[in-house]
C-alpha cells in the first residue's frame, strides 16, 4: 500500500493478539516497524519475525526512543497497547489503582503519544494516528465499568484529534471491534463468553479492516460491521438500547 510504503511505524502492544497483527500487516506493506510491548521478549520475538526493531518498556513513553530507531521520524503510530480489568463496578468495593491503570494506559497514553509526535506532523503537514478503541468505546461493555468507561475516553480523544487536525493532514483511525481471539478475551470470563465470544474474529481480520479503512480514508473502523447498527439504535432511542443492555446484564447475572 502507497499510503505506508516506507513509513516508521510505532505499534504498542504488539507483543500479541491485535498489535502483533497490525506490526505483521505493516511490515508486509513495507512499512519499517517498531515493536513495543511490556514483555521484551514478545516484543523482541514480532520484531525478529517481521524485520522490525524491538523497543520494549511502558507505551506512555517510548516515542523518543522509537523515532530514534527509525531514524527520527515517526509516521504512524498504533496507539494499540490496553488493559482490561475484571471488576471495578460501582456496586463492589471501590479500588482506585484499578480505575487509575485503567486510565493511565487506555487513555493517557494515548494523549501522551499525541502530545510527543503532533508539533512533527503539523510541522510537516502529515502523520497518522491509529487507535485502537472497541466496540466498548462506543457501546459500553457488561461488568467492566473501567474499560467501558476509559475506552470512551480513548474514542473521543481520537474523534477530537480528527475533528481538530484533519484539515492540517492528520489522519486518525479509530478500531472499534467486539471481540477478538486475544489473551485479552480469554480473561474477560462469562461476560465475554455472552457477549464476544460468539461473534469473536481473529486479530488478522482486525488488520485487514484497518487497512481498508486507509484505503478509503475512514475514521471509524469496524471489523464487526454490525456494530454500526448497534450505535445507530443506541442514538436514536438510548432508553429502548439501554433496557436490551439492562436485559443482556440480567441473563449473565442469571448465569454466574
Amino acid at each position: 500500500m502507497e499510503a505506508v510504503q516506507g513509513a516508521g511505524v510505532v505499534v504498542t502492544g504488539a507483543g500479541g493478539g491485535i498489535g502483533a497483527a497490525l506490526a505483521r500487516r505493516f511490515a508486509a506493506e513495507g512499512a519499517r516497524v517498531v515493536v513495543n510491548d511490556l514483555d521484551a521478549g514478545r516484543a523482541k520475538a514480532v520484531a525478529e519475525e517481521i524485520g522490525g526493531i524491538a523497543v520494549p518498556g511502558d507505551a506512555s513513553a517510548i516515542v523518543g526512543e522509537a523515532s530514534e530507531a527509525l531514524g527520527g521520524t515517526v509516521d504512524v503510530y498504533c496507539a494499540n497497547a490496553g488493559v482490561a480489568f475484571e471488576g471495578g463496578n460501582a456496586d463492589r468495593p471501590l479500588d482506585e489503582n484499578v480505575w487509575a491503570a485503567s486510565w493511565d494506559v487506555n487513555v493517557m497514553a494515548h494523549v501522551r503519544a499525541a502530545h510527543a509526535l503532533l508539533p512533527g506532523w503539523l510541522e510537516r503537514g502529515s502523520g497518522r494516528f491509529v487507535s485502537t478503541v472497541s466496540a466498548a468505546g462506543l457501546l459500553t461493555m457488561i461488568g467492566a465499568a473501567p474499560y467501558s468507561v476509559t475506552k470512551h475516553g480513548a474514542y473521543a480523544f481520537a474523534e477530537y484529534l480528527a475533528l481538530t487536525y484533519r484539515h492540517r493532514g492528520l489522519k486518525v483511525h479509530a478500531i472499534c471491534p467486539q471481540g477478538v481471539r486475544t489473551d485479552m478475551l480469554a480473561a474477560t470470563g462469562s461476560a465475554g463468553d455472552l457477549v464476544l465470544k460468539p461473534t469473536a474474529v481473529e486479530p488478522e481480520d482486525v488488520a485487514r479492516a484497518l487497512f481498508r479503512g486507509i484505503e478509503e480514508d475512514r475514521f471509524l473502523i469496524l471489523p464487526h460491521p454490525e456494530v454500526a447498527g448497534y450505535y445507530r439504535a443506541r442514538a436514536a432511542d438510548p432508553d429502548h438500547w439501554l433496557a436490551s443492555m439492562n436485559h443482556i446484564q440480567t441473563k449473565w447475572e442469571e448465569a454466574r
